[in-house]
């Protein structure tokens, strides 16, 4: 659990709730600074926490009055800069966790996000900093997703968008996978769309995007293709 100085430590609700503030108020891109970041509404946060308005409410007054997120009623939510370093730590924990059982312990990419979630609040500075070294101080864990360094810091991001918003023609490769769905990430991984993955979008259709990877082709369904990240290659792409 994280300790704020000369504070007891914080809950793993508590730490949670910051965690998902932090990503909801990234949008889909990931986290990124601070200030980049828009306000939650109590009923996303409700929704992604499967509790009740009530009880969102009654956790953000709570992380209000220890500094750690600026809260006004049918405005939304924010991180403070303390929050905002709560969840990158919290962050680094989980996604940490999530590349070491895959390159280690052999979990499949599927697997490790459910594991994670149930380790990211119980593992000391010590322990993070040996997995962070046997893995070689990852950048970014297996689906993707960025892994902020010792200090805090985001790696350098490149420009990535959405599969389901490119026009035709476009190559490049598979960024990010924005999604912890089981089933989803098996489909991807027999399709061969993992980070890395060179595609090519052959065209848009109402049904979703058709791309060929390799000599394959395929159709992929909208609600995959939107939570494809593609890091461009040269090409035409949406403005």
């Amino acid at each position: 659990m994280y300790k704020l100085t000369n504070r007891t430590p914080l809950s793993e609700a508590q730490e949670d709730y910051l965690k998902q503030v932090l990503l909801l108020g990234s949008g889909g891109e990931g986290p990124g600074r601070l200030e980049d970041t828009h306000p939650v509404s109590t009923q996303s946060l409700a929704d992604q926490m499967q509790v009740k308005p009530a009880s969102v409410t009654g956790m953000l007054k709570k992380l209000a009055e220890l500094g750690l997120v600026e809260y006004e009623a049918y405005r939304g939510v924010r991180l403070t800069e303390a929050g905002y370093r709560v969840a990158l730590e919290v962050l680094r924990h989980h996604r940490l966790i999530e590349a070491y059982l895959h390159e280690a312990l052999g979990y499949g990419w599927e697997e490790v996000h459910a594991e994670a979630e149930k380790l990211e609040h119980h593992i000391s500075e010590a322990f993070e900093e040996r997995i962070a070294e046997w893995l070689g101080h990852p950048s970014h864990d297996p689906h993707g997703d960025a892994i902020p360094s010792a200090t805090l810091e985001l790696p350098p991001t490149t420009p990535n968008r959405r599969l389901s918003a490119l026009e035709h023609g476009v190559r490049g490769l598979v960024a990010r996978v924005a999604t912890q769905d089981q089933d989803a990430l098996n489909l991807l991984a027999h399709l061969g769309l993992k980070p890395g993955a060179a595609l090519q979008l052959l065209e848009q259709v109402a049904e979703g995007s058709r791309i060929q990877v390799g000599k394959e082709r395929y159709l992929l369904p909208m609600s995959l293709a939107k939570v494809l990240w593609v890091h461009l290659e040269g090409g035409p792409h949406d403005g």
